[in-house]
C-alpha cells in the first residue's frame, strides 16, 4: 500500500464527521464545511475559497478520482490528515460536466459576504457562506454542460394508490427550456413512456424506489432513477405547491389533471425548488398528453430501430441522424421530440404534412427561412440562465439576435399562402413585442462580454453618465493635459505642470520663481490650495482637481456599476416577457423542423404518405432512410426498392394481413422489415417518407423484435429475451398495430423453435388481428398460408451462378426453398474444410425424411469420429498455351490491326490446346 493510499483509506466519513465530538475539535472554517456538509450528505461539496472551490475529506478522495486531479491535504482533524482537492472558479463547468456524466450530484457553496464584513466581526471570523444550488443531472443549464441538441428532461414519477389499481404520474420538464409535460401511465408501459422521453434524471418517492413491484424498472434506468422523500410526492397537498409555483389562485385555467399527474407535477416543482434554492426557472404551464395521442413504441423496439442512437450507442448510424436537417438547436430538440413521440391523430399529422408540402411548393420561402433561421441562437436556454441568475451579456445578445431573426421570419412568412400549422407559428412571432428588440438594440454593444462581471457591454451613447465615466478611466491622461493647460492659461505660468504621486495623489507644481499667481490674491488663494513647500517647487491642488482625482479613481467601479444596473433591468425586461420569448422560440423550432423536412424530402426524393383511419398499410418502392444515404456516400450500387402491402386483404376484412418472409441471410430481410417500420414512424411524425408512394392507417402500437441480445445483469439468456419480448407483443398488440418480428424461436432447439414460432404466427392472425411482417428460417411455416387466409408468403429473392450466390435485395412473392447459410459462410471466411463438412451434414440431412436426423448424426460428428478431410491439393500445371500468349502481349504497344490479329491468333491456340 503506498503512502497516497493509506491516507486515503483512513480519511474520515460523511458520518463520523457530522457527530458533535467532530464539530467541537474543528477549526471554524472546518467546522462550518462540516456543518454544510451535513446538510448536503449526497452531493460532493464544491466550498468556494477565493478563486478556487475546494473540497474536503470523502469528497476530495472521490473528486480527484474522478477528474484526475492531485490530492494534497490541509491540516488535520481528530488527528488525521484533511484529504483536500479543488478547481478553479472560472474552469469548475467543465469539472462539473465530468462529475455530472459520471453520476455525481454537486452542491455549490458560495461566499455570501464580502470578506471585509467578516474582519469587522474579528480577525478570526469566517466568512458566511451558504449552498446556493444543487447541481443535478436533470437541472443543468449552462450552456457547456447541455448538448444543443438534445433536451435535458428532468422526470418525477408519483404513484397514487385507490381502490382499485395503483394509478402513475409523469411529469417532465427541460429547466433549460422551460418545457413542462405531464401524463398517465400504467405499470405494464411505465418504461416505454419514461423511455419516450430519456429523461437524464428521475425522482421519486423512496417507497416506491424500493417497492418490489417497481424495482426492475429501476433496476434498468440505473443511475438515472434517485429516490427522494415522499412528502415531495404528497398529492393532497400538489395542487397547492403547483398554484404557489405558478401565482394563480387555481388550476382551473390549467385544465384537468388526475391525482397522479398533479402529485408528479408538484414533485418536479418541489424538486427544483430544492435544487435552485432561491431562483425560479421560467417554466412553462404544464400541458397534459392525453393518453393514446402519441404512437406507443415499447424500450425494445426503441433500440432495435436506432431512432436516436445506434445499438452502439453513436448517433452515426440512427435515423434522426440521417433525416435531421434543422439548423437551431431548438429545431433539433423538436425534430428528437416529434420522432421519439410520433402522432396518432390523422388532422394532426397531416397538419405537420401540409406544411412541409406547402414549403417543398413554394422553394424561394423554404430557402429563405433556413437562411434567416441560421442566425437564430438558443432563446429557451438563454432566457432561463437570465431567469436563474446566471446569464451573462451574450445571453441578452442572445435574445436581441432571436428576437431580430423572428422579426425577419414573420415579414417572409406575411403574405404566404400557409396552412394553419405554419399561420398559428407566423401569429407567435408576430406577438413578439417590439420593445424587447428596442431596449435590448439600444443598449448592448456588437462585442459582448462572456461575464457581466467584465463590463464593456452597453454600448456607447446609451448613457451620458457612463460615456463621461468611461472617457475619465480610459482618457484620464488627456483629461489631466486639458486642465493643466486650463490652468497655464488661467495663471499665465506655463511651467505649470500637475503631476501625481502615491502621497498626494493629483497635485499642480510650479517653481517658487513662479508661484505669486497663485498665491497672491483672495481669489487666488481660493482657488489654488497650498499642499507641499520644496526646496525648488512649490505644489497646490485645487477643488476641481480634487473632485477630478476622485473621479478617475472611482470611474471603473462606477461605470461598471451602471453597467451592471443596466444589465438587471434588461434581465428584469426580458425575463417579464418569458412566455412571448418562449412561444416565439417554439414557432422557430417548428418553422425549422417543418423547412428542414421539406429540405430532406427534396433531396432524398421522399414521397408524401397518405395517413388515415383506416388500417391500411400499402408502401410502394419503398426504401431504408439511412441503408439508401450510406450506400450513396460510399458510391456502391443504388438502394433496391421494394413494396410491402399488409392492408386487409378485402374492404369486409377489419384485420391486418401478415407477410410471412423467408430467403437468405445477407439477402435484406431485415432492412426490409425495419424500412417499414421507420415508414411508418416517419409518416406518423408528420415527415414525408422515403418511398415512391405510402398510404398508412394510423398505427396505434409499433412492436418490432430484431436481432439478438442477452440480459445478463437480470439472469436472462438470448432466448429468454426474445421470449419476453415476444410475449410483450402477443399481449400487446391491437389491430391497429405493426409487429416486426424477425427469426422468432431459432434460439432454441430446432423442432422448440418452430413450434413457437408457428403458434406465434397463428396468434397474431386469430387474436391480435394486426399488421405484422415476420421473417424466419422455419420455411416449414410456409405452409400456413394455406390455412390462414390473411397470411401470404413472400421470399427474397437470389440467384445462383457459377456455385455462388447473388443476393438481388428483391422481395418477391412465394417462398424460399433453403437459406444458403453455407455460401454466406464461406463468404465470411469460414475454412473451406468447414465448409466442406457442412455441406455433407446438410446433403444428409436433407435426405433424411422421418427419423431424427441427430441418431444417424451423432456418431459421425467429426468432433468424435471422422477427421475434417483437408482439401486435396491440386495437381501443379504449367501455363497454357493460352495464358502464355497472352502473357507476351503488351497492349499499351499495339495498333488495333495488331490487336485484331491477335484475337485471331488467339483463338487459334486455344482451339489447338482443347484439341490436345
Amino acid at each position: 500500500m503506498n503512502a497516497e493510499t493509506a491516507h486515503v483509506s483512513s480519511t474520515l466519513s460523511t458520518a463520523q464527521l457530522a457527530t458533535p465530538e467532530s464539530r467541537a475539535s474543528a477549526t471554524p472554517m472546518m467546522e462550518q464545511f462540516i456543518e454544510i456538509k451535513a446538510a448536503n450528505p449526497d452531493s460532493l461539496l464544491f466550498y468556494r475559497m477565493g478563486d478556487f472551490y475546494e473540497l474536503f475529506f470523502e469528497d476530495a478522495i472521490d473528486a480527484s478520482r474522478a477528474l484526475g486531479i492531485t490530492l494534497t491535504k490541509r491540516g488535520q482533524h481528530l488527528g488525521q490528515d484533511i484529504p483536500m482537492c479543488g478547481v478553479p472558479v472560472h474552469a469548475a463547468d467543465d469539472y462539473l460536466q465530468k462529475l455530472i456524466g459520471l453520476g455525481f450530484r454537486v452542491a455549490v457553496c458560495e461566499q455570501t459576504e464580502d470578506p471585509a464584513e467578516a474582519k469587522k466581526r474579528g480577525s478570526k471570523s469566517v466568512v458566511r457562506r451558504d449552498v446556493t444550488r444543487l447541481v443535478t443531472p436533470g437541472t443543468l443549464t449552462e450552456e457547456k454542460l447541455l448538448d444543443p441538441a438534445q433536451s435535458n428532461f428532468l422526470m418525477a414519477l408519483a404513484r397514487v394508490r385507490g381502490s382499485g389499481e395503483a394509478q402513475y404520474g409523469l411529469a417532465w420538464i427541460d429547466i433549460s427550456t422551460g418545457a413542462f409535460h405531464v401524463a398517465e401511465s400504467r405499470l405494464a408501459r411505465l418504461l416505454a413512456d419514461i423511455a419516450r422521453v430519456e429523461p437524464r434524471e428521475l425522482i421519486l418517492a423512496e417507497n416506491v424506489f424500493h417497492d418490489p413491484e417497481i424495482r426492475p424498472l429501476v433496476d434498468q434506468l440505473g443511475r438515472v432513477a434517485t429516490p427522494q422523500p415522499g412528502v415531495l410526492f404528497d398529492s393532497a397537498t400538489a395542487e397547492g405547491r403547483i398554484a404557489r409555483f405558478f401565482e394563480v389562485g387555481s388550476l382551473d385555467g390549467f385544465g384537468d389533471f388526475s391525482r397522479a399527474e398533479l402529485a408528479a407535477a408538484a414533485a418536479v416543482i418541489a424538486y427544483v425548488e430544492k435544487t435552485q434554492i432561491s431562483e425560479r426557472p421560467p417554466l412553462g404551464r404544464p400541458e397534459r398528453e392525453r393518453d393514446g395521442a402519441r404512437l406507443f413504441i415499447d424500450p425494445a423496439t426503441r433500440s432495435n430501430l436506432e431512432l436516436v442512437r445506434t445499438l452502439s450507442g453513436s448517433r452515426q448510424g440512427s435515423l434522426i441522424k440521417a433525416i435531421d436537417r434543422t439548423v437551431t438547436a431548438g429545431g433539433g430538440r423538436r425534430l428528437a421530440e416529434w420522432l421519439m413521440a410520433p402522432l396518432t391523430d390523422p388532422a394532426a399529422i397531416n397538419a405537420r404534412l401540409d406544411g412541409v408540402s406547402s414549403l417543398i411548393a413554394n422553394g424561394a420561402l423554404c430557402d429563405g427561412l433556413r437562411q434567416s433561421l441560421r442566425g437564430v441562437p438558443d432563446m429557451p436556454r438563454a432566457l432561463s440562465r437570465l431567469a436563474l441568475n446566471r446569464g451573462g451579456p451574450r445571453d441578452l445578445g442572445a435574445i436581441l439576435a432571436g428576437v431580430k431573426a423572428a422579426g425577419e421570419i414573420a415579414a417572409l412568412l406575411d403574405g404566404a399562402d400557409l396552412p394553419a400549422h405554419l399561420t398559428v407559428a407566423s401569429a407567435s412571432l408576430n406577438a413578439l413585442p417590439e420593445e424587447i428588440s428596442d431596449r435590448l438594440s439600444a443598449t448592448l454593444d456588437d462585442e459582448l462580454p462572456l461575464l457581466k462581471r467584465d463590463g464593456g457591454f452597453v454600448r456607447s451613447g446609451a448613457s451620458a453618465e457612463l460615456d463621461e465615466l468611461r472617457a475619465l478611466r480610459d482618457q484620464s491622461r488627456r483629461v489631466i493635459a486639458g486642465l493643466q493647460l486650463s490652468y497655464a492659461e488661467e495663471t499665465g505660468v506655463r511651467s505649470l505642470k500637475i503631476k501625481h504621486n502615491n502621497v498626494l495623489g493629483y497635485f499642480i507644481e510650479v517653481t517658487a520663481q513662479n508661484a505669486g499667481p497663485l498665491t497672491q490674491g483672495d481669489e487666488a488663494k481660493a482657488k489654488y490650495i497650498h499642499r507641499q513647500t520644496m526646496a525648488n517647487a512649490m505644489r497646490f491642488t485645487t477643488t476641481e482637481l480634487s473632485d477630478l482625482e476622485t473621479r478617475i479613481a472611482n470611474a471603473a467601479g462606477e461605470a461598471l456599476a451602471i453597467e451592471l444596473a443596466a444589465f438587471d433591468e434588461l434581465v428584469l425586461l426580458t425575463v417579464s416577457h418569458a412566455d412571448a420569448i418562449k412561444a416565439a422560440a417554439d414557432a422557430l423550432a417548428v418553422i425549422d423542423v417543418t423547412a428542414s423536412l421539406a429540405c430532406l424530402a427534396e433531396e432524398q426524393g421522399y414521397a408524401r404518405p397518405k395517413v388515415d383511419e383506416s388500417l391500411a398499410f400499402e408502401i410502394t418502392a419503398g426504401r431504408h432512410p439511412v441503408v439508401e444515404q450510406a450506400l450513396r456516400r460510399q458510391a456502391e450500387q443504388p438502394f433496391v426498392a421494394n413494396d410491402c402491402d399488409l392492408s386487409p386483404p378485402t374492404d369486409a376484412d377489419k384485420s391486418g394481413a401478415i407477410w410471412l418472409l423467408t430467403g437468405p441471410n445477407m439477402g435484406g430481410k431485415s432492412t426490409f422489415l425495419r424500412q417499414n417500420a421507420l415508414i411508418a414512424v416517419m409518416a406518423q411524425m408528420g415527415s414525408f417518407v422515403p418511398a415512391g408512394s405510402a398510404h398508412i392507417g394510423v398505427v396505434d402500437r409499433l412492436f418490432s423484435r430484431v436481432g439478438a441480445s442477452d440480459d445478463l445483469v437480470r439472469g436472462r439468456s438470448t432466448f429468454m429475451v426474445e421470449m419476453v419480448e415476444t410475449a410483450a407483443i402477443l399481449n400487446q398488440a391491437s389491430e391497429r398495430s405493426l409487429v416486426i418480428l424477425d427469426e422468432i424461436g431459432r434460439g432454441t432447439a430446432t423442432f422448440d423453435g418452430l413450434s413457437i414460432a408457428w403458434a406465434a404466427v397463428e396468434h397474431l392472425h386469430a387474436e391480435n388481428r394486426c399488421r405484422a411482417l415476420f421473417a424466419t428460417h422455419f420455411h416449414e411455416l410456409t405452409a400456413l398460408s394455406e390455412k390462414l387466409p390473411r397470411l401470404s408468403n413472400a421470399t427474397m429473392k437470389v440467384k445462383e451462378w457459377q456455385g455462388d450466390v447473388v443476393f438481388l435485395h428483391e422481395v418477391g412473392p412465394g417462398a424460399a426453398d433453403r437459406s444458403y447459410g453455407i455460401q454466406v459462410a464461406r463468404l465470411a471466411g469460414l475454412p473451406d474444410a468447414v465448409v466442406a463438412r457442412a455441406r455433407e451434414v446438410l446433403d444428409l440431412l436433407e435426405s433424411t425424411e422421418r427419423e431424427n436426423p441427430a441418431t444417424r448424426l451423432i456418431d459421425d460428428l467429426p468432433l468424435f469420429a471422422v477427421p475434417v478431410q483437408a482439401p486435396k491439393p491440386k495437381a501443379e500445371k504449367g501455363p497454357s498455351p493460352s495464358d502464355a500468349f497472352l502473357e507476351q502481349l503488351n497492349p499499351d504497344d499495339m495498333t488495333p490491326r495488331d490487336a485484331l490479329e491477335a484475337l485471331y491468333e488467339l483463338k487459334r491456340v486455344s482451339s489447338e490446346s482443347r484439341k490436345a
